[in-house]
Protein backbone atom coordinates (compact mmCIF):
# COMPACT_ATOMS: atom_id res chain seq x y z
CA UNK A 1 0.00 0.00 0.00
CA UNK A 2 1.40 3.34 -1.06
CA UNK A 3 0.56 6.65 0.53
CA UNK A 4 1.21 9.82 -1.42
CA UNK A 5 1.11 13.43 -0.19
CA UNK A 6 -2.41 14.75 0.47
CA UNK A 7 -4.33 16.36 -2.37
CA UNK A 8 -6.34 19.53 -1.81
CA UNK A 9 -10.06 18.95 -2.40
CA UNK A 10 -10.22 21.85 -4.88
CA UNK A 11 -7.43 20.25 -6.96
CA UNK A 12 -8.85 16.74 -6.58
CA UNK A 13 -12.05 17.69 -8.40
CA UNK A 14 -10.22 17.96 -11.70
CA UNK A 15 -8.21 14.77 -11.05
CA UNK A 16 -10.89 12.64 -9.39
CA UNK A 17 -11.06 9.96 -12.10
CA UNK A 18 -7.30 9.48 -12.05
CA UNK A 19 -7.17 9.48 -8.26
CA UNK A 20 -9.94 6.87 -8.01
CA UNK A 21 -8.21 4.61 -10.55
CA UNK A 22 -4.91 4.94 -8.70
CA UNK A 23 -6.56 4.02 -5.40
CA UNK A 24 -8.53 1.14 -6.90
CA UNK A 25 -5.84 -0.42 -9.08
CA UNK A 26 -2.57 0.85 -7.64
CA UNK A 27 -3.46 0.11 -4.02
CA UNK A 28 -2.60 3.70 -3.12
CA UNK A 29 -4.24 5.45 -0.20
CA UNK A 30 -4.98 9.00 -1.26
CA UNK A 31 -5.87 11.65 1.31
CA UNK A 32 -8.06 14.54 0.21
CA UNK A 33 -7.81 17.64 2.36
CA UNK A 34 -10.24 20.42 3.07
CA UNK A 35 -8.81 23.59 4.61
CA UNK A 36 -5.56 21.78 5.38
CA UNK A 37 -7.12 18.83 7.22
CA UNK A 38 -7.63 15.32 5.84
CA UNK A 39 -11.34 15.07 5.04
CA UNK A 40 -11.53 11.73 3.26
CA UNK A 41 -9.34 8.84 2.13
CA UNK A 42 -9.62 7.08 -1.21
CA UNK A 43 -8.81 3.44 -0.49
CA UNK A 44 -9.10 0.31 -2.60
CA UNK A 45 -11.82 -2.12 -1.50
CA UNK A 46 -9.14 -4.83 -1.44
CA UNK A 47 -7.16 -2.84 1.14
CA UNK A 48 -10.27 -2.60 3.35
CA UNK A 49 -10.96 -6.33 2.96
CA UNK A 50 -7.35 -7.12 3.89
CA UNK A 51 -7.62 -4.90 6.99
CA UNK A 52 -10.91 -6.54 8.01
CA UNK A 53 -9.35 -10.00 7.60
CA UNK A 54 -6.35 -8.97 9.70
CA UNK A 55 -8.62 -7.55 12.38
CA UNK A 56 -10.70 -10.74 12.49
CA UNK A 57 -7.55 -12.86 12.85
CA UNK A 58 -6.19 -10.61 15.61
CA UNK A 59 -9.54 -10.73 17.42
CA UNK A 60 -9.61 -14.53 17.22
CA UNK A 61 -6.05 -14.78 18.55
CA UNK A 62 -6.87 -12.41 21.40
CA UNK A 63 -9.98 -14.40 22.37
CA UNK A 64 -7.95 -17.62 22.14
CA UNK A 65 -5.26 -16.19 24.44
CA UNK A 66 -7.92 -14.97 26.90
CA UNK A 67 -9.62 -18.37 26.87
CA UNK A 68 -12.90 -16.89 25.58
CA UNK A 69 -12.77 -18.30 22.06
CA UNK A 70 -15.64 -20.71 22.47
CA UNK A 71 -16.32 -24.05 20.91
CA UNK A 72 -16.51 -23.10 17.21
CA UNK A 73 -18.35 -24.76 14.35
CA UNK A 74 -17.11 -27.71 12.29
CA UNK A 75 -16.64 -27.48 8.52
CA UNK A 76 -19.38 -30.06 8.10
CA UNK A 77 -21.82 -27.93 10.12
CA UNK A 78 -20.93 -24.78 8.17
CA UNK A 79 -21.54 -26.64 4.92
CA UNK A 80 -24.93 -27.75 6.22
CA UNK A 81 -25.77 -24.23 7.35
CA UNK A 82 -24.93 -22.90 3.89
CA UNK A 83 -26.97 -25.60 2.20
CA UNK A 84 -23.90 -27.18 0.64
CA UNK A 85 -24.32 -30.51 2.44
CA UNK A 86 -27.28 -32.57 3.43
Amino acid sequence: MTRRPPVQWSKARSELGDLVRRAAHGRETIALTDHGHVAVLLVSPQVIEDLEDSLAIADRELRKAQGTLGEGVSHKEVGRMLGLRA
